[in-house]
């Protein structure tokens, strides 16, 4: 979880005037309440409802600057899913009730109703960027409600004079669908009943599902928070049921990796919820070790049959607090070892459990898809621990997120690196031919592009093309669910910026924020798709121009252009 930063890197990351900028360009403009409220009082006592931008957040207190517009009309390939926003803003107090129904085309053919839905969208309390990492108090920071949650098991609430009501509408476009031009209704009941207009054009081309997709996102799991705010028993089957649709519709976004702690507290609770190891380690009273897998099995069991099956990602050797919990038979009581990563202690204690462990992934059919991974670790801990796994086995695979060093690149099966780093051309191209993984990640250090409750939504599209366009593999974020005291209420943290612990709520219930990270990584897919078909092709024209985009999309770019401008530019260019 990356946050305990040296002086050096922290200057690494320190925030320009430049980024100031960009905020700036991404922010709604300052206003007064005395203007606000000129504003709400130019509806005389009215409501208005309309589509808006999905790439927006619209404060819940003033009247959104924007067109009125009855109508929406979204491209889809097929298989895809597309998403638009709508608004309901009223100076009088109104009860609101949203439905839909099937999209068809002319020739009778339809996306089931059950393929679109339509929830109210809540409001969370947010803070701002500042020096990003490091201990916050909130009366230190500017805070303020934005909308994020997005609950598409509510349809109809309570509007308040003055108050903005946005919704958010979501269609799975089935992979079977005939191209063509569908057309439906999302029916508004308020002050009246408003019909608006939702035409989708679908394209003959084929998005593959999720399963099959080539980027690899990785967001970390964290079950104990799912047993904290389900008030169930940790690892028990109510919570094992609890964690099922969250890890179903995580699977559905594209995840690949699963999240496993092989020690107690590998990020040195840094987080709200304990983090507990899944294996338990005991030292006998002969001096051997023994290791209960049961609970590991189960959860990786688990947490496959849910779709997420490709990776497992075992936290760490080398954790943020090199401070190992074991039970001892001797003292009758856990202990705990601290020697010096890479020292012959350190070894002698790990040696048991790697020899064990590999014996157990093997028998399971997991050694191959399973690492030991590391997380932003100095170069002498990764040489170390690097050592002692390969001379375990050599097939042993190695996942580090952090910064690039070219010394140990090669032995890194799957590499994750900081956005101020990039992969020299010809190490991704080689890592690529050796079939090792090389992706990227941001965290609390980078103001953007990121996934913040302020951030701006569209950043998490532009971070698929950006992906594309570095020739990497995919994208990890911490974390999916690390919830913080009252999630669904306030997304502060006590040394964060709000948001940064999670990407969607307690229910589950998704986000402007998760649903635009889909949006990204289905782009990258159709990026993929259409440059190896250009190739085949030989459609050379086509081909460059989408080289062409791709090369606007660097970071210092979003310092004067908007992640929200620079993606809609280019999207015309994968659906045509």
């Amino acid at each position: 979880m990356r946050y305990v930063l040296t002086t050096a890197l922290l200057f690494t990351f320190c925030m320009s005037t430049a980024q100031d900028v960009s905020l700036a360009l991404q922010k709604e403009s300052p206003m007064t309440a005395a203007e606000k409220d000129a504003r709400w009082q130019t509806l005389r006592g009215g409501v208005r409802v309309g589509f808006l931008n999905s790439n927006k957040r619209y404060p819940q207190d003033r009247v959104p600057e924007t067109m009125l517009k009855s109508y929406e009309t979204l491209v889809a390939w097929k298989g895809e899913r597309i998403h638009t926003q709508l608004g309901i803003w009223s100076a009088k107090a109104v009860t609101v009730e949203a439905t839909t129904g099937a999209i068809r085309s002319k020739t009778g053919v339809e996306i089931p109703a059950a393929n679109v839905q339509v929830g109210l969208m809540g409001y969370v309390m947010t803070d701002e960027f500042r020096n990003g990492c490091g201990h916050r108090k909130p009366e230190d920071f500017d805070s303020s409600l934005v909308a994020d949650a997005i609950h598409f098991e509510k349809q109809s609430g309570a509007l308040q004079p003055n108050q903005v009501q946005p919704l958010w509408v979501s269609i799975d476009v089935p992979a079977t669908a005939q191209a063509g031009s569908y057309e439906g209704m999302i029916t508004i009941k308020a002050d009246k009943e408003y019909r608006l207009r939702l035409t989708v054009k679908v394209l003959d081309k084929i998005l593959p599902p999720a399963s099959q997709w080539a980027f690899h996102l990785d967001l970390w799991q964290h079950p104990a928070a799912v047993a904290r705010v389900h008030n169930v028993p940790l690892w028990s089957d109510a919570h094992f049921e609890q964690m099922r649709p969250y890890y179903t519709m995580l699977a559905k976004a594209g995840q690949k990796f699963i999240t496993a702690s092989i020690v107690n507290e590998p990020w040195g609770h840094q987080t709200y919820d304990d983090y507990p190891s899944l294996i338990k380690w005991t030292r006998k009273k002969d001096g051997n070790w023994s290791f209960d897998y049961s609970l590991f099995d189960k959860y990786i069991d688990f947490v496959m049959s849910t779709g997420i099956d490709q990776r497992i990602n075992c936290y760490s050797m080398v954790p943020w607090k090199v401070a190992f919990r074991y039970y001892d038979e001797n003292l009758g009581q856990d202990t705990v070892f601290t020697g010096k990563i890479g020292s012959d202690e350190y070894n002698a204690f790990w040696t048991p459990m790697l020899k064990d462990f590999t014996s157990h992934l093997k028998a399971k059919g997991w050694f191959g898809k399973t690492t030991i991974a590391m997380d932003e670790r100095p170069m002498d801990a990764m040489k170390a621990v690097i050592r002692l796994l390969k001379g375990i086995d050599k097939d042993w695979k190695i996942a580090l997120a952090g910064e690039y060093h070219a010394e140990i690149e090669k032995d890194i099966d799957d590499y994750c690196i900081a956005s101020a780093h990039q992969f020299p051309a010809d190490v991704l191209a080689a890592r690529a031919q050796r079939g090792q993984l090389s992706t990227w990640y941001t965290c609390c250090t980078e103001k953007y592009p990121n996934g913040f409750t302020f951030s701006p939504p569209a950043e998490h599209v532009w971070i698929g093309w950006y992906t594309a366009a570095k020739n990497m593999q995919g994208y990890l974020r911490w974390a999916y669910n690390s919830w913080v005291a009252d999630p669904v209420n306030d997304s502060r943290f006590r040394t964060w910026p709000a948001g940064d612990t999670y990407q969607v709520y307690p229910g589950p219930v998704t986000s402007i924020r998760f649903e635009k990270m889909i949006e990204g990584v289905q782009d990258f897919e159709k990026l993929r798709i259409l440059k190896k078909q250009y190739k085949e092709s030989g459609n050379a024209v086509k081909l460059k121009q989408l080289e062409s985009a791709l090369s606007a999309f660097e970071i210092k770019n979003l310092e004067r252009q908007s992640a929200a401008d620079m993606v809609s530019k280019v999207k015309p260019l994968i659906n045509q």
